[in-house]
């Protein structure tokens, strides 16, 4: 038993590299975060920013031989870079569960969706086959699929994208787990679909008191999810707080050019503000702030050191020169223009 007080997750100083062609990648570096239970916590950044290396070191897979991790990970209050692969196994899926990108790619197709459901199951659970089938059939009904007594016996392919990807929830759900990792799970579907499961977590996620750490690059998607968002970059958190303060009062120029770069609240015509230049090379990532190279307000400092993360009130940190100079940047312009 945990204690009541404890992180569902709890990410301390977290390093991931990745050695292969005579390259170090360094893909993270040196995030902490940490996740309260029954918290949805949004990572955001561009792809590169390393929120998706985050999300699958908390269950460890990515591949052991190339990958170096650092720090410490807790999940529901376990050492997960000290356990071994039967611990490691009994996490997976039964503690924490992950919803894929692609689920068409994470469904077996050579089994049905409720064989792999009840295989889910069977392995966290002692119960017979017949148990466990109605435990299957009762996360189809969870996650609102229609008929679906039917589906236990469909292929994935036999499945529209907006339902293979609700039978992924319900698999990742099936085995009953506190935390639910997401990474991306809305990006292959059209608008509607989006919109339709991104409300089917958040009420799961209040139904059953989960914890979700939930990857994207759309803010719009972390709004919908999100009670707290970390901005990712370069492998590091650059800014921190809950969803509306961020809205709000974002301090970091990354944060609020993602923000300026959304088409939502625009006149029909008007230019969308890119963020200019492109994201840093893991392989060579440059002193200091890895987002000078774009910032418009970068100044020499800014190259000298990584900036310290400053505290603003109410869980809300960034990290960025300006702010721990009290000089807050201009919300009007953050990407360079001289980089695009």
């Amino acid at each position: 038993m945990t204690a009541p007080n404890t992180p569902a997750v709890s990410v301390k100083d977290l390093h991931v590299t990745f050695a292969g062609g005579g390259k170090t990648i360094r893909a993270v570096n040196g995030v902490s975060l940490d996740v309260a239970p029954g918290e949805a916590v949004a990572l955001i950044g561009e792809s590169g920013s390393g929120k998706s290396v985050t999300l699958r070191a908390l269950m460890r897979l990515h591949p052991p031989r190339r990958t170096r991790i650092g720090g410490e990970i807790r999940v529901d209050g376990q050492d997960v870079l000290a356990l071994d692969k039967r611990a490691l196994a009994r996490l997976r899926g039964g503690t924490v569960a992950m919803v894929f990108q692609e689920p068409l790619l994470a469904l077996d197709p050579v089994y049905t969706v409720g064989q792999q459901i009840v295989e889910c199951i069977r392995t966290h659970k002692k119960v017979s086959a017949a148990e466990a089938r109605a435990l299957a059939l009762k996360a189809l009904e969870a996650v609102r699929i229609p008929s679906p007594e039917r589906r236990l016996a469909a292929y994935p392919h036999e499945m529209s994208g907006g339902m293979r990807q609700r039978a992924m929830i319900a698999l990742a759900l099936s085995a009953q787990p506190k935390i639910l990792l997401a990474d991306e799970p809305t990006t292959a579907l059209d608008a509607t679909v989006q919109i339709q499961v991104l409300i089917l977590l958040r009420e799961l996620q209040r139904e059953l008191g989960l914890s979700i750490v939930f990857v994207t690059h759309d803010m719009g998607a972390a709004v919908e999810i999100a009670d707290r968002v970390a901005v990712m970059y370069g492998g590091r958190i650059v800014e921190e707080g809950p969803i509306r303060t961020l809205l709000r009062e974002a301090r970091h120029p990354y944060t609020m050019a993602l923000l300026q770069s959304r088409q939502h609240g625009m006149d029909r015509g008007q230019r969308l503000q890119a963020i200019g230049g492109a994201p840093p090379d893991l392989a060579a990532l440059p002193p200091g702030c890895t987002f000078a190279p774009r910032c418009a307000h970068a100044r020499p400092a800014c190259l000298a050191e990584v900036p310290r993360s400053v505290a603003l009130g109410n869980g809300h940190r960034v990290s960025c020169v300006l702010v721990a100079d009290t000089s807050e940047p201009s919300n009007t312009a953050a990407a360079s223009p001289a980089a695009a």
